[in-house]
């Protein structure tokens, strides 16, 4: 995970005109599957969410694009939760103690799990922070945000999806 860090120090000094803030197309495939325990130890299993819309955010404490999404995160969760979405981060932390410090500053609203370089990894790899996934109500992976994000046009799509999965 060290090295993970010096990775994201590198990528978070390029320019920003190189895109990292933009929406990454993506191939629609099936979200890899994964279980994991909150914080608190309850288990939390990406299937047991088919048919909402999921936004699957990986953050870090030490990630200040990360912390300045999730208050908006958390809104998002407590007013768009019951129309369908589903927010869910995964912390890179290398562990726990820090990202249960910053839950009781933030309050989550969403449930948060500890991740590590193999679930990264079957996302296709987490190299800069913040990468937030939209997933499909059907399990697929829709879209992929990776950077500080316009969190505007990112709940534009999500209200957007949220209304036809209404129809």
């Amino acid at each position: 995970m060290r090295l993970f860090r010096l990775a994201f120090a590198f990528v978070a000094v390029l320019p920003l005109s190189i895109g990292a803030h933009a929406q990454k197309p993506v191939q629609p495939r099936i979200a890899p599957d994964f279980t994991r325990n909150t914080l608190d130890g309850k288990a939390v299993h990406l299937n047991a969410y088919r048919g909402k819309l999921v936004l699957l955010n990986f953050w870090a404490t030490w990630c200040g694009p990360c912390l300045t999404e999730i208050p908006r995160f958390n809104t998002w969760q407590t007013k768009y939760g019951p129309q369908g979405l589903q927010v869910l981060g995964v912390s890179m932390d290398d562990d726990a103690a820090p990202v249960q410090k910053a839950s009781r500053k933030l309050q989550f609203t969403y449930p948060v799990v500890m991740g590590d370089e193999k679930l990264g990894t079957s996302y296709g790899g987490v190299v800069g922070l913040p990468i937030s996934y939209l997933i499909a109500p059907d399990g697929k992976v829709i879209a992929r945000y990776q950077g500080e994000t316009n969190l505007n046009d990112l709940e534009t799509r999500i209200t957007t999806l949220l209304q036809q999965q209404k129809r």
